[in-house]
């Protein structure tokens, strides 16, 4: 299967469907209470519109699938993430351009969104490798990657211009086939607990 092809993944916790127009409402009610995180890109409620546009133009492009990020407790959708730097020669693809709204920050959401898209990349990609990158000054997103398991393989110093003018030094992680048993272990460990 191709990282790009749309697909809805599912599990107890969550449902990551193919990101639409149709999803920019709940999206820009999610982004309240997030314009102040300048170290990730979370748009502006009046942006969200343009950012969907923007995700979807990525995906006629052939390198990035945008998910919304629905938690099935409440039934809202609470956020997006994607399949982004698609080399699908390589079967190599990274998880990214992720934000969750505050309601669902620090809950079951992340982790079971990580259990279903790593689970699609390894077991019906079949990927040889997925990064997850995150801003250097992004402590909770850096700490996040650590609790999956993911391994540091290193920092890109001064990797991007941000919208602000700032550099930003990007961290990078990644999960390789042999090391997913048991990160998927600990991720249905997690869900078990919480």
């Amino acid at each position: 299967m191709d990282f790009a092809q749309p697909v809805t993944l599912e599990n107890a916790f969550v449902r990551l469907e193919p990101l639409t127009e149709a999803h920019a409402g709940d999206l820009a009610e999610a982004a309240v209470g997030l314009e102040g995180a300048w170290y990730t890109s979370v748009p502006a409620p009046s942006d969200v519109a343009d950012e969907i546009a923007r995700r979807l133009r990525w995906h006629a492009e052939g390198h990035m699938n945008p998910f919304a990020v629905r938690r099935l407790a409440t039934g809202r959708i609470v956020g997006m993430t994607t399949f982004c730097n698609i080399d699908q020669p390589n079967r190599r693809v990274e998880i990214g351009h992720t934000w969750l709204g505050i309601e669902a920050q620090r809950t079951e959401v992340n982790p079971a969104a990580k259990l279903l898209l790593l689970g699609h990349a390894f077991d019906a990609c079949e990927a040889i490798c997925v990064q997850l990158r995150t801003h250097w000054h992004n402590r909770q997103s850096r700490a996040a990657i650590e609790r999956l398991g993911a391994k540091l393989d290193g920092v890109l110093r001064n990797d991007r211009i941000m919208p602000d003018g700032t550099l930003r030094d990007t961290v990078v992680y990644s999960i390789l086939p042999h090391e997913w048993p048991a990160v998927r272990r600990g991720l249905q460990a997690r869900l078990e607990r919480d």
